[in-house]
Parts: structure tokens; C-alpha cells; sequence
């Protein structure tokens, strides 16, 4: 009998421990299973307070330079012999090309030493066919900077962060590109919201299909297409204004 007593007891004391050891699993499962909930919401919540706290999202800054002959699109002496004439989209890959590689050059030599006056035209066609609309986003907010004589600086920003992606120039970011650059930013959104510069871009696009722009970047010397369908070179560029000047 005491034998008896003694294997039940022992069945019972392993019935006890595979269910204590049961429970240990479950409370193992369950903590793994709130722990991944938890890193699940973390993934969804987080980047929302984020992207809340910064609707701008990440961007490439710049530097802000000083252009002192700066009026709105323009650069340079108004009255010199030679005009250049640049038509650009902010969303056009050779654009970033010409403005990064070439422009820089075309005002040290040509705008700063009074031979040349150089204007941008803003030729916003790449999304005529798009939803995301980016090239006319960008075109307005530049045009916006330029009424506080700060289009040179967000055009630079504009294309340092060109990604050649869908919405890469969502409203938020162009907002956050203009608080970069600390334009007054009550100005600034006023502009922006209400398109008051559209008449001049509407104004830009005639004037490029006037001119006979049938892609970007097209750049003219006196009206005349120096590099027509393709990025001109500096030398290209110089040659035509030097002619220019002599024809003069």
C-alpha cells in the first residue's frame, strides 16, 4: 500500500511539474508575442511622430552664397551686350548637370566680370503627363524665393536634392528646403499657397516654346540656342558670347 501511495504521489508531483513547466512556456509565448506587437507598432508609430516632428523629412543642405547682382531670376549688368537665357526644369537630370558643372563657371568669368546678363526661366514640362506634379511644385517655390531675392540659393537646394524620384518635391519639403535657407517664411507659405508667381511661369513657358526650347537645359546667347538638345559645354558657352560680342 505504501508502495502505491508512493508512485501516485510521484505521477502527481510530475503531473505538477509539466504543468508548472507548461505555464512557463505559455508566459515565454505570450511575452515573445507582446514583444513583437510592440516592435511592430514601434515601427509604424514611431516614424509617424517622426515624420510629424519633421514633415521635410531628411535633405541635403547648403551653404548659402552671397549674389550681389541678384535680382529675383536674374544676375549680373542689365545693360551689357550679351544675354544669356537659361531654361530649366528642376526635375531634368542634365539640368542638375549644366547648374552644378557648367553655371558655376558661365558666372565666375562671364556674369561677375559684366559681359554677360544671365537670366533663368523656369520651362516646368516634365510632369505635364504626371500626378506628383513635382516640376511645377518646384518651379512655384522657386519663383517664391525669388521675390526675397533668394532664388540662387533655393535653386541650389533644389537640385542638390533632386533624387529623380516621385514626390521628391512634396509641399513639405519645399516648405522645409525654405526654412533651410530662413526666408520669411509668412511670406514665403502666402506665395506658395495663393501661386502668385504663376502668370510669370505661365510667361516663361511661352517664351521657351517662342524661342523654340525643345528640351532642358537649353541655353541661349542673344536668342541663339547654343547646344540645341544637348548640355553646352563652358567653352561652347564662351565661344558664343565672345561672337556675340564681336558681332556687336
Amino acid at each position: 500500500m505504501s508502495d502505491k501511495k508512493e508512485s501516485l504521489s510521484k505521477r502527481q508531483a510530475r503531473k505538477e511539474e509539466l504543468r508548472r513547466k507548461e505555464r512557463q512556456q505559455r508566459i515565454i509565448v505570450i511575452g515573445a508575442v507582446l514583444l513583437i506587437a510592440v516592435a511592430l507598432i514601434g515601427l509604424v508609430i514611431v516614424p509617424s511622430i517622426q515624420s510629424a516632428m519633421n514633415p521635410g523629412g531628411d535633405f541635403v543642405r547648403i551653404t548659402p552664397q552671397a549674389y550681389t547682382t541678384a535680382d529675383g531670376t536674374r544676375l549680373g549688368n542689365p545693360d551689357a551686350k550679351v544675354k544669356i537665357e537659361v531654361f530649366e526644369d528642376f526635375k531634368c537630370s542634365a539640368c542638375k548637370i549644366y547648374t552644378k558643372n557648367i553655371e558655376p563657371d558661365v558666372i565666375k568669368n562671364l556674369v561677375e566680370t559684366g559681359q554677360v546678363y544671365y537670366i533663368h526661366h523656369m520651362f516646368p514640362f516634365l510632369d505635364d503627363n504626371a500626378s506628383t506634379k513635382d516640376s511645377d511644385r518646384a518651379a512655384l517655390a522657386a519663383e517664391c524665393a525669388a521675390e526675397q531675392n533668394r532664388y540662387w540659393d533655393y535653386k541650389e537646394i533644389l537640385f542638390e536634392n533632386q533624387k529623380s524620384v516621385p514626390g521628391e518635391f512634396s509641399d513639405e519639403r519645399l516648405i522645409a528646403f525654405a526654412e533651410s535657407l530662413n526666408l520669411d517664411m509668412n511670406q514665403f507659405n502666402a506665395c506658395y499657397s495663393q501661386k502668385t508667381p504663376q502668370p510669370r511661369i505661365d510667361e516663361s513657358l511661352a517664351l521657351g516654346s517662342q524661342m523654340g526650347v525643345q528640351g532642358t537645359p537649353s541655353v541661349f546667347v542673344n536668342g541663339v540656342d547654343v547646344s540645341p538638345g544637348k548640355v553646352p559645354t563652358f567653352e561652347q558657352i564662351l565661344q558664343a558670347v565672345q561672337l556675340a560680342s564681336a558681332g556687336n
